[in-house]
């Protein structure tokens, strides 16, 4: 089954208090990426929305304790986006605020580039794009046979979907009938080499995922109300079949002028911008509030 997920009724204060919580991950990875004076903040701005929904609302979880077993397992494939994860791991209390300041520095526990060895609340070390879904899939088969009833997410980019990798993963996981697994694809149409689409077509990318018998929801993953009621479909779904929700996302979103930047995979950002760009977020939710 394919659906757009229908907001339904969110109320005032839910919707108040996840972009409060979208608007703090933007600030912190930007604090982040003024630390090193670079990073994926492109990809962290636009991903920011589904971040906080997931971990300011769906999933469950001890930041006191990031080893629970009982816990939700997040898996960030794109480990080129940890910046956007620290972000939500802060908002989330997994990390101190402080430790934001030691970002990409020696003996720091927020490397560059994703490590589960070194991060509370990093389930898997990243980079080598296409391998999160088969990980995914093993811990989802894994906590089956545990009795264990938690989901595991895989955040990952449509760059991924290049990768052959991905679809045997998406074949096995239909084949598992794996209710407890769902994907999460961040559609930004950026890749390192140019425009996704360009590098490697991919459309009709719903009717793709049910061919490989998932239950299929794309949303405007931007809209919170709409990322919500995603998530919440996807967990309350009945049907013995994994999940995928695809998310449409704007590098860069919430500072217009890096939303407009010509090559935003890997942003140029000068050092008086980090500034400007966090004081643009502050006055829109200033003015939203």
């Amino acid at each position: 089954m394919s659906t757009i997920a229908d907001p339904g009724i969110v109320s005032a204060e839910s919707l108040n208090r996840l972009t409060q919580h979208a608007w703090h991950i933007r600030r912190f990875a930007l604090r982040m990426g003024e630390v090193q004076g670079q990073g994926y903040i492109g990809q962290a701005l636009g991903l920011a929305d589904m971040l906080a929904v997931a971990w300011c609302h769906a999933m469950r979880f001890d930041p006191d304790n990031p080893e629970w077993e009982g816990r939700d397992r997040f898996l960030l494939s794109h480990g080129h986006y940890a910046i956007a994860l620290y972000a939500a791991l802060i908002e989330a209390g997994v990390i101190p605020e402080e430790e934001l300041e030691t970002y990409g520095s020696d003996d720091s526990r927020l490397p560059m580039s994703g490590m589960a060895t070194y991060t509370p609340g990093m389930e898997m070390s990243g980079g080598s794009l296409g391998q999160g879904l088969s990980i995914a899939v093993g811990m989802a088969l894994a906590l089956r046979h545990k009795g264990n009833s938690a989901f595991v997410y895989n955040s990952m980019s449509d760059g991924e979907l290049d990768e052959g990798a991905t679809w045997e993963a998406a074949m096995s996981a239909a084949h598992h009938q794996l209710d407890n697994l769902i994907a999460l694809v961040d559609i930004n149409q950026q890749q390192a080499d140019g425009p996704s689409q360009k590098i490697m077509g991919f459309e009709p990318l719903t009717d793709k995922w049910l061919a490989f018998g998932w239950d299929v929801q794309r949303v405007d993953g931007n809209d919170i109300a709409a990322v919500k009621a995603a998530f919440d479909r996807a967990r309350q779904l009945k049907e013995p079949k994994p999940r995928v929700i695809l998310l449409d996302t704007l590098m860069g979103k919430g500072v217009p002028f890096l939303e407009t930047r010509e090559k935003n995979h890997f942003i140029r950002v000068d050092a008086d911008e980090w500034q400007k760009a966090i004081a643009i977020l502050d006055k829109a939710e200033e003015e939203r509030a």
